[in-house]
């Protein structure tokens, strides 16, 4: 499983070809956000997320009325500043608020002020989420075309990630746009794989890559070191919740007894600071743990793409594999032991299915003997 982290730029969807709202906050909230947020998250953390969590965001409550996902989302936002003891969303153009929690559906609603229930800067902090998201959704799959030299998967990807908008997001002069700029540049792509395609007025994953987002801006990342501290101390409450329950934390899903510890809302870098334990923080059992963990979920991402890409083409393995491994971060690549030599051998693999693929194209459409590709071996 791929996890990545990005520091949002500025750039709204509006402004950076990718959708929305504002892209900066007017100069008098502005004032107001640098005056009122609060020291505890004023710099609001990067979150890296999974791709089963990338995916779990992405869908949304089709069935509500959107005036009932509205007042919804206004809610949810005031309950947010509450809980952060802040006022305002923005501080010196970061977050000060996590919106990770809210669905696309509802960030569209603040995104496009919906019945005007949300300020500039509600508006423009909701696009950056949504820039956020598209971003670590498909910069990995840029990232692995890089490699490839095939850039028609990461515009089918951009297409696919646009076709789960909600209705409301669809219907938008933004999402018609960029629909049609991928679609647009897709059909380039395809015929000239190897070059990314330019000048398409609104393309996202041009901007993307202008912006550089297939490569994040890890800078205002929480270090690792940090990390590992926050893992321990969620470690930590585990233990004294199951103490205080009569119970023993345990980290065997085999034991019939104890307090099972849960892992599941550890990202894959925070299990990788369990797994390489650089400070000495965990156990061997907690350690162990977390490379069970994390290797069941690099499992089953990759037996999930095998299942339903391989069979359509041959390539699509090798290409998801690579996506991953952009996808990942330095630390999250040594606990799984992905390392450089992986990547080539996955590029090599995907090459040689490509080689293979053309042959036998050619030999369906006649263009080689039926014994002429064996040649090349």
């Amino acid at each position: 499983m791929s996890s990545i982290s990005a520091t949002i730029s500025n750039a709204s969807y509006a402004t950076a070809g990718t959708a929305y709202a504002r892209s900066a906050a007017t100069a008098p909230d502005q004032a107001a956000s640098d005056s009122t947020a609060s020291t505890t998250s004023a710099n609001a953390t990067n979150v890296t997320l999974s791709d089963e969590a990338l995916a779990a965001l992405a869908e949304q409550d089709t069935t509500k009325a959107f005036a009932a996902v509205i007042d919804d989302t206004r809610a949810a936002l005031d309950q947010l500043y509450k809980d952060a003891n802040v006022t305002v969303p923005l501080s010196a153009g970061k977050p000060t608020i996590d919106l990770s929690a809210l669905d696309r559906r509802a960030l569209f609603a603040i995104a496009s002020n919906g019945e005007n229930k949300f300020t500039p800067d509600e508006q423009t902090a909701a696009a950056m989420e949504l820039q956020r998201r598209f971003d670590l959704a498909i910069g990995p799959k840029v990232a692995a075309s890089d490699l490839t030299g095939d850039y028609s998967a990461a515009y089918q990807a951009a297409l696919d990630y646009f076709a789960g908008a909600s209705d409301e997001e669809k219907a938008s002069a933004p999402w018609i746009v960029q629909n049609a700029a991928l679609t647009g540049a897709l059909a380039i792509a395809k015929r000239n794989p190897s070059v990314l395609p330019a000048g398409i007025a609104g393309d996202p994953v041009a901007d993307l890559v202008a912006r550089g987002a297939q490569q994040p801006d890890l800078s205002n990342v929480t270090d690792f070191g940090s990390l590992a501290g926050q893992v321990r101390n969620n470690l930590d409450a585990q233990y004294l919740a199951a103490k205080r329950n009569g119970e023993e934390l345990v980290f065997d899903r085999q034991r019939k007894t104890g307090q099972l510890a849960d892992l599941s809302g550890f990202d894959n870098r925070a299990l990788s600071a369990m797994v390489l334990n650089q400070g000495g923080q965990f156990s061997p059992m907690e350690t162990h743990a977390a490379k069970v963990e994390l290797d069941a979920r690099t499992r089953a991402t990759m037996l999930q793409t095998f299942r339903s890409q391989a069979s359509v083409d041959p390539r699509a393995f090798s290409y998801s594999l690579l996506s991953q491994y952009s996808g990942m971060s330095a630390e999250e690549r040594q606990a799984l032991s992905w390392t450089t030599d992986f990547r080539d051998q996955t590029l090599a693999s995907y090459k040689s299915a490509t080689q293979l693929f053309s042959m036998l194209s050619q030999l369906n459409t006649g263009q080689a003997g039926p014994l002429d590709f064996l040649s090349t071996f």
